[in-house]
């Protein structure tokens, strides 16, 4: 995939270290790169990272700390491991550890640390930068159809080791998870766009699973 959002690239990761007052750190990004490039993802990839930095160049005037947000999705997903329950709480502490590296304040540390953890099961978000957050990540649910269905494809590639008769159940009860709640998404801005559609695309998967 080529790099399409300035965000990804070198240069967006160096604007991004200068915003928080760090020293360029391009080792970092190239690891990440490398991450996100692992050969077992077909979802959680640099092209999801892509897209969750397109949304957020469109909703960054409305966050309380925008840089804080990009820098927690660039780690939100760099630990994914298939079928650990730690993905996140992994992510969280390399971009923790990340920050204390660079001396980032404690308060700072402590809402990116937040910021990734709450992607594990998408619930309750306490700040505007955390709604944003998981509306952001939650985008694909909303996208066209075609897009959706590809995605459904891509997760179910990454679970390709797990047996359908344990794959499909679970995944119609993490579908319906986001059906039964009120709102699938927390801010206006995305929720006026993409609540008909997700909603839309969620039964329909629910459906052919």
């Amino acid at each position: 995939m080529m790099l399409q959002n300035s965000k990804l690239k070198a240069e967006g990761w160096k604007m991004l270290m200068a915003e928080f007052g760090f020293a360029e750190n391009l080792d970092t990004h190239s690891k990440l790169i490398t991450a996100y490039n692992e050969p077992h993802r077909k979802y959680h990839t640099l092209e999801h990272i892509n897209a969750c930095f397109e949304h957020l160049s469109s909703v960054d005037l409305q966050a309380d700390h925008a840089h804080e947000i990009e820098l927690a999705l660039w780690f939100h997903d760099a630990v994914y491991k298939i079928l650990s329950s730690t993905n996140e709480a992994d992510s969280a502490q390399l971009a923790c550890s990340f920050l204390i590296e660079n001396n980032a304040h404690a308060e700072c540390i402590e809402r990116i640390g937040d910021l990734i953890l709450i992607t594990k099961d998408h619930a309750a978000p306490k700040t505007k930068d955390a709604k944003l957050m998981l509306d952001i990540d939650l985008s694909i649910l909303g996208s066209a159809p075609a897009i959706y269905a590809q995605f459904e494809k891509n997760v179910r590639e990454e679970y390709r080791h797990v047996p359908g008769f344990i794959f499909r159940p679970k995944r119609k009860k993490i579908l319906r998870s986001f059906l039964e709640r009120p709102t699938i998404y927390y801010s206006a801005y995305f929720s006026e766009r993409l609540e008909a559609q997700a909603r839309e695309n969620l039964n329909k998967a629910i459906n052919t699973l």
